[in-house]
């Protein structure tokens, strides 16, 4: 229990500070300010500790939320980054990027009327500091197992394999083929959300802890997966999912309209200076931009294109604000940035014969649930109506795209394409390669963060099985 049993009442909820809107659409870094010590003593002070804590059931890691802000109120921070590392393996990034109001301090008893606790801005200032500080893994009881494993992909779920391995003992070289590590934590999330400081900071806790690297790597192409099988004990595969999900709708080949993804990683790329000589990003300023879709992706491709300087924003989403698929915070920000929304509007076709012009849209109405429990989107007859539009971003999601050597390797893959693994009864993630495993999007499918970073430490445990370690 906290020092102070009524603390929840005497003490409001209070976020870190939020730079202005007119401020922030001027530049590319994070908007959120930290937490002091006192401050994030005082507002872990306010958990109940409930006798059954749904912010760590609703938690996709599990995290010992109540147990760490404890810690912080007691002023233990190396205790409570130590404890928080025993079920993330990335801390950090999801108390930035994580959808807490759909997920832990969604799920917080304080939530109904009084604030729920501020878990994500807590759990990222206890790794925030604690390194600041010259907290490090430790690594001295790790025994060296002789084992080794290849891991395809330095994504999250990758990236977490990696440490779950580590600490049993089991050196990791993770491959991937871009030049810097993290995937979509680097190349999709823009900065403004997550700097590219924190990834790479990451990247040098984990080259400490004896995990290799190997960057600007294709597997498949640069290296093969038969060198892999033969130099490794176990491979895990973490590749993601890269392909665009379309809308299968007229128009989508125009010019001026990008998918979500390559606009992200476009910008991204110029913001670290990656572009190559003679690569043109792709810019919006001073265009009439239609974003379409409602999710986090497209919350950062709205900000992204204010920020670079679009003429307006206009999102739209077939459904109703309520069933936004996306974190809350995000849409707020989107708003408070300028973007427009359009609610239970469904496009139909994007219009030009050239080059985009707009985009004929019918509005909607919420009809039953369908096998995913969401209500259905229901065109409303005769509401057909066109949206102006310069550029057209169109974020509706992700898909796995299982490379074709996967079949010569016995790597099966659903209609789907995503990449079946055992789940009940066999050794967790274990493919139907007995020697490859794999996780995160690339067989759930397109998700959270935290999600992968779940995935990848249950796939490591079902290795260390596997090695009979």
């Amino acid at each position: 229990m906290s020092k102070h049993p009524l603390q929840f009442l005497e003490v409001p909820r209070r976020t870190p500070a939020k730079e202005d809107a007119e401020i922030r659409i001027r530049h590319f870094s994070e908007i959120y300010g930290s937490y002091d010590g006192a401050d994030a003593a005082s507002q872990a002070g306010r958990c109940l500790s409930c006798g059954n804590p749904y912010c760590e059931w609703k938690c996709p890691v599990h995290n010992y939320i109540p147990d760490w802000l404890r810690l912080i109120e007691d002023g233990k921070l190396f205790q409570a980054a130590e404890l928080s590392h025993q079920t993330n393996s990335l801390p950090e990034i999801c108390g930035r990027v994580c959808p807490q109001d759909r997920l832990c301090e969604g799920a917080c008893t304080l939530n109904d009327g009084l604030g729920a606790v501020t878990i994500g801005d807590i759990e990222r200032y206890i790794t925030d500091e604690a390194l600041k500080e010259g907290w490090r893994p430790d690594m001295s009881n790790v025994v060296d197992t002789g084992k080794r494993v290849g891991i395809v992909g330095a994504g999250p779920a990758g990236l977490a394999a990696a440490d779950v391995l580590a600490r049993n003992g089991i050196r990791s070289v993770v491959f991937d083929a871009s030049p810097e590590i993290g995937g979509l934590l680097t190349f999709g999330i823009p900065p403004f959300k997550l700097e590219k400081s924190i990834v790479q900071r990451r990247r040098s806790i984990m080259e400490g802890m004896g995990i290799e690297f190997v960057l600007n790597t294709r597997i498949g192409t640069d290296l093969s997966f038969d060198g892999l099988i033969e130099e490794f004990d176990a491979i895990f595969l973490a590749m993601g999912t890269y392909a665009s999900v379309t809308g299968d709708f007229k128009g989508e080949s125009l010019a001026g309209v990008c998918d979500a993804l390559p606009y992200l990683v476009s910008n991204v790329r110029r913001e670290m200076r990656l572009g190559d000589a003679g690569e043109s990003p792709i810019d919006m300023r001073g265009k009439q931009v239609v974003v379409l879709g409602g999710g986090d992706t497209g919350m950062d491709c709205n900000r992204t294109a204010i920020r670079q300087g679009a003429a307006s924003v206009t999102c739209v989403y077939r459904r109703d604000e309520v069933n936004m698929p996306g974190s809350r915070r995000e849409v707020l920000n989107s708003k408070e940035e300028g973007a427009c929304f359009l609610f239970n509007e469904q496009p139909v076709e994007i219009l030009g014969s050239d080059h985009v012009t707009g985009v004929k849209l019918v509005r909607t109405k919420m009809g039953a649930p369908g096998p995913d429990g969401r209500c259905q989107p229901e065109p409303i007859e005769g509401t057909e109506h066109v949206v102006r539009a310069d550029a057209v971003i169109i974020a509706f999601g992700f898909r796995p795209d299982p490379p074709a050597w996967f079949e010569d390797f016995s790597i099966s893959v659903a209609e789907n394409g995503r990449v079946r693994v055992a789940t009940n009864g066999g050794i967790a993630y274990q493919t139907t390669n007995p020697k490859v495993f794999a996780g995160g999007d690339m067989v759930r499918g397109s998700d959270l963060v935290v999600t992968a970073v779940f995935e990848g430490r249950e796939a490591a445990a079902g290795i260390t099985r596997y090695l009979g370690v």
